[in-house]
């Protein structure tokens, strides 16, 4: 013989059947069932409709006074759909410039990954370290973005440069090589051009460091500064170095690479074309009215 299974049906059921008897303490039977006299002055009336409708009901709102208005979503997935690599304020910026009524850069996002445009962002496995600088000039990042083949046989190597303090992009340039000569007339002009920053954060490698070199037979590791760290530091600017191996740090920089990856790297074939698809991006972003960069 097998045991009757109770469902919150059946309990509901059979709270209300006993409830309806006479001389029913209805306190007594909360105690019993473990609800409270709302809950059971709830199931009771709703049982007058008939046993179905004991069922849970649906939370969602039945109206949405709030909820993005479909022509809106509309707009926003047209931008979307014509360019892929855009986020919320991107497309925020380009429904404005049309006058078209657009919503926070939040609820873009969220509108993307309803309608599956986007993917969840999985949880990070521990809380990151965020920082950023107190003024412009008080720190700038400074990478290349790897290197790739163009077209004419020539290998490119985009060179940026981003003020921490106001994500603005400071320096996008496209060089034939990582030497330093090369860095530092791209340097000479960025500080003509913005002024000299107090810090410069940059990873181990060449031509910011020659990497992590071990001294001595104690296991101490020492950085050796290259000809650059050295000129940048006679000039004022200390040179800071992010933790070996961790990209991480300098995570600002790492965002616009992946722009710089979906909307120039990808279509560019010649240097010519690097620097125009550069200049188009910068000019859309403008036009978009971004006023904080990247």
């Amino acid at each position: 013989m097998s045991w009757n299974t109770c469902t919150a049906m059946s309990l509901r059921r059979e709270l209300v059947l006993m409830a309806a008897q006479s001389q029913a303490n209805l306190s007594e039977l909360c105690r019993r069932y473990g609800v409270s006299r709302k809950t059971a002055y709830k199931w009771i009336a709703r049982y007058r409709g008939g046993p179905d409708v004991l069922v849970d009901r649906s939370r969602k709102p039945t109206h949405s006074p709030s909820r993005t208005p479909p022509g809106v979503e509309a707009a926003v997935l047209r931008v979307r759909e014509a360019h892929s690599a855009w986020g919320g304020r991107k497309i925020r910026g380009v429904l404005l410039g049309e006058g078209t009524r657009a919503p926070s850069p939040a609820t873009i996002t969220v509108i993307l990954l309803r309608h599956g445009y986007l993917s969840p962002e999985p949880e990070p496995r521990r809380l990151m370290t965020r920082f950023e600088a107190e003024a412009p000039n008080d720190l700038w990042q400074m990478d290349f973005k790897g290197d790739f083949l163009l077209g004419d046989g020539n290998r490119c190597f985009p060179l940026d440069a981003l003020d921490d303090h106001s994500r603005f992009l400071l320096c996008l340039d496209s060089q034939l090589n990582q030497r330093r000569e090369s860095v530092q007339a791209s340097l000479t002009a960025l500080f003509k051009r913005n002024g000299l920053p107090r810090r410069l954060l940059c990873d181990n490698g060449p031509p910011w460091g020659s990497g992590w070199r071990r001294v001595g037979g104690d296991g101490r590791t020492w950085l050796r500064y290259t000809r650059l760290a050295a000129w940048l530091m006679r000039l004022g600017t200390t040179v800071v170095h992010g933790r070996p191996y961790h990209p991480q740090t300098q995570g600002k920089l790492e965002r616009v690479h992946r722009t710089l990856k979906e909307e120039v790297l990808a279509p560019a074939v010649t240097e010519r074309a690097f620097a125009a698809r550069t200049e188009e991006l910068c000019r859309r972003k403008r036009a978009a009215g971004e006023q904080h960069g990247w």
